[in-house]
């Protein structure tokens, strides 16, 4: 696993400050991700933005993101992850800002794209420097808990939040938040973290990688996009698909050949890094799948407003809390990861399983809560070792890249999610209102169809999320294969710490 150097083997005695202005940066990029959706009616009401056009303030972010953070882990090697860290907190509020004051359409649309760019900057830096400040297992186990915990319920808080700053603020609060967040994060990172010397890659940097994989990364995250709204057969979005894959695999040939890659491929190619990028994009899917058709469910069916919908998350939270900081944190030192990983995505499975039987008149105590709950518990269980394990064993000049990798398989992972999911609840409802459109002659039969229409749609997808669940605890299961990791310092670290002893087993570097 990673060899990151640690000066003289003592441990940073400003981690754990550190930790909280990490944390915070976090914090704030995953609240971005749900914030802005609970705003978007009002942002689009206020700027004329057409109802074609509205997907776009969620869009422009994710290509931006998701098409710029191998680049940015990159650039996290080559610079440095700490000034690489404080440039894409400077940038993520300078992004935010213009958001919050946009006048018009481009200007949203504009400064969407910009945070998402900044927060490929900032995403795989993060990780990247908390795990070369935490040399100690049993602390590290904590610090990743902490960090997993923020990074898996973030988005659930954005969900309140939002709701908070939508219906008693206004929608721009909802980008102004950002900026004292990103402010203090960038202060704090710029005088308490010192980052270990050793481990920048000043290769020289490969363009080709860059233009190729940025290119087929958006294709790719645009096709899923498109493929949602205009349908899986539309020729735009078999010509994106077709595209990002001749565009991925020209990617590949190229980082084959070339003398500095960008994405060097032996990260990819090693079995347990390659089980945590695969296993954890496919859970991904699943859990922004459940996120979109349990907002609509409670807010169209159940009637919530923003607020009590946030709150209605909260079982989520609090279960990824516990399954973080004291299941993982407890368990990570003990066990091999993927006796944490295989039954963290079951018991989400099975959560997953009790809200197949959602209905409209169902009982929120009685269904939804355990089922949070569950899911809660089985996701911050496995998440914790997952992004323990991302940079398992990489030369620490790649450990930006490896960093970026995680976010690249859960940023595709939602794209698809969204797409796939909502395209089988879609049909599944449509379908469903066909066959039982004979038997509702009022108009009140016909809302009430309407709505258990949409329900048999969210059960048909959720079906899906078991199953996709249950796959991803059986790649954990049988391709992670690393054993728990030692205690004390991590393992071969220093500057002279070579790749031939990988096969010793060492504390691994998170990444998110």
């Amino acid at each position: 696993m990673s060899k990151i150097p640690v000066p003289s083997g003592i441990p940073d005695p400003n981690r754990w400050k550190a930790l909280v202005f990490i944390a915070l940066a976090q914090l704030m990029v995953v609240l971005d991700a749900t914030i802005v959706n609970i705003a978007l009616p009002s942002a689009q009401q206020d700027l004329g933005i057409s109802d074609g056009n509205r997907q776009w303030v969620i869009t422009a972010y994710a290509l931006a993101f998701g098409g710029l953070l191998l680049f940015g882990g990159r650039i996290a090697d080559l610079w440095g992850r700490k000034r690489t860290f404080v440039v894409g907190l400077v940038g993520f509020a300078a992004a935010s800002a213009l958001g919050g004051a946009a006048t018009g359409e481009a200007m949203m649309l504009g400064a969407r794209a910009l945070q998402g760019a900044f927060g490929a900057l900032l995403a795989p830096a993060a990780l990247s420097l908390l795990a070369v400040m935490f040399t100690d297992a049993r602390e590290r186990a904590k610090a990743f808990g902490i960090y997993g915990a923020i990074a898996g319920g973030g988005g659930a808080v954005g969900l309140i939040l939002g709701g908070f700053l939508t219906e008693y603020l206004d929608w721009r609060w909802t980008f102004y938040v950002n900026i004292p967040f990103a402010i203090v994060a960038a202060l704090g990172a710029y005088f308490v973290i010192r980052e270990p010397s050793g481990g920048r890659n000043r290769s020289p940097l490969d363009i080709p990688g860059v233009v190729l994989s940025t290119l087929g990364l958006v294709t790719l995250v645009y096709g899923f996009t498109r493929a949602e709204s205009e349908g899986w057969s539309d020729v735009t979005t078999i010509g994106l698909f077709v595209a990002s894959a001749v565009l991925l695999g020209a990617f590949v040939l190229t980082e084959a050949k070339v003398k500095s890659p960008l994405l060097p491929l032996r990260v990819l190619t090693d079995r347990n890094r390659g089980g945590v990028y695969l296993s954890l994009g496919l859970a991904v899917i699943a859990m922004f799948g459940l996120f979109l058709f349990l907002t609509y469910y409670l807010q169209v069916v159940k009637g919530y407003s923003p607020v009590k919908t946030g709150f209605a998350f909260l079982p989520m939270i609090a279960g990824m809390i516990i399954g973080s900081t004291q299941i993982g944190t407890r368990l990570m030192t003990r066990v091999a990861p993927r006796w944490l990983m295989g039954p963290g995505f079951l018991t989400a499975a099975v959560g997953m399983l009790l809200l197949t039987q959602l209905e409209v008149g169902s009982s929120y105590a009685g269904l939804i809560l355990p089922a949070q709950l569950l899911l809660g518990l089985g996701m911050g269980t496995a998440f914790m070792p997952a992004m323990s394990l991302a940079t398992h064993g990489v030369d620490p000049r790649d450990a930006g890249v490896a960093s970026a990798m995680v976010n690249t398989s859960q940023q595709v992972g939602g794209a698809i999610g969204t797409a796939l999911l909502n395209t089988i609840a879609a049909s599944a409802t449509t379908a469903y209102i066909a066959d039982h459109a004979a038997g509702a002659t009022t108009p009140t039969a016909q809302k009430l169809l309407q709505l258990q229409g949409m329900v048999e749609g969210y059960s048909a997808a959720i079906w899906w999320a078991v199953g996709i669940l249950v796959v991803s605890a059986t790649i954990a299961l049988t391709l992670i294969n690393t054993g728990k990791p030692q205690m004390g310092e991590v393992a071969g670290s220093g500057a002279g710490a070579g790749e031939g002893a990988e096969d010793e087993v060492r504390i691994p570097v998170v990444a998110h």
